[in-house]
């Protein structure tokens, strides 16, 4: 059930980072930015000692945080 969830949460974070930053992505590019978003989020959140609870919401917010600045990130370096 948790690996249903992260997919999940990766899809909705990825196509919310597609969408603010004005840019294309199919449901594979989707994930992949969201599941990318979410490890880079963690390890943001964990290295700014943030409190996070780990809750479903929480979980989202970080994922979409970090798809965000991956992929925006992304854009800058092959644009």
């Amino acid at each position: 059930m948790g690996w249903i969830i992260t997919i999940i949460i990766g899809l909705v974070a990825g196509a919310v980072a597609h969408r603010v930053l004005g840019s294309r992505g199919g449901f594979l590019g989707s994930l992949v930015v969201g599941l990318v978003g979410a490890l880079i989020g963690g390890e943001l959140a964990s290295l700014l000692d943030l409190n996070v609870t780990g809750g479903i919401l929480d979980r989202l917010v970080i994922a979409v945080l970090g798809s965000i600045l991956f992929l925006f990130v992304w854009k800058k370096m092959f644009k």
